[in-house]
C-alpha cells in the first residue's frame, strides 16, 4: 500500500552557486522559510515536473516532506544538513551558523 501524501516542497541545488534551494511560485528562493508548502500530490506531481525542466538553473530537483505545524520544518535530517552548506569547510551558510 502506498503511503500517504504529506506536505512537501520542491527543492534542487543551484547550478551556479551550489546551494540548496527550494520553489516558491516561479522562483527559486535560499529560505526554506519561504518555500511553497504543497499539499495536494497530484499538483505536485506536475510542479515537480515543471521545476525538473529548469535545467539552466537548478539540478537534483525533488521533493521534500516537510513539518507546517510551527511554520516550516524538515523531517529528515539529511534536508536540515542539506541546507547549511557543504561540510568540508566554514563558508556560505555556514560562515553564520
Amino acid at each position: 500500500m502506498a503511503k500517504a501524501f504529506k506536505p512537501s516542497v520542491i527543492t534542487a541545488n543551484d547550478l551556479l552557486k551550489g546551494d540548496v534551494v527550494y520553489l516558491r511560485g516561479e522562483t527559486w528562493v535560499r529560505d526554506l522559510a519561504q518555500a511553497e508548502v504543497l499539499s495536494d500530490e497530484a499538483d505536485a506531481d506536475i510542479r515537480l515536473l515543471e521545476a525538473s525542466a529548469q535545467a539552466a538553473e537548478v539540478v537534483g530537483v525533488y521533493l521534500i516532506p516537510v513539518d507546517t505545524a510551527q511554520g516550516i520544518c524538515t523531517t529528515h535530517f539529511r534536508e536540515a544538513f542539506r541546507a547549511t552548506g557543504p561540510s568540508n569547510y566554514a563558508h556560505g551558510k555556514q560562515e553564520h551558523a
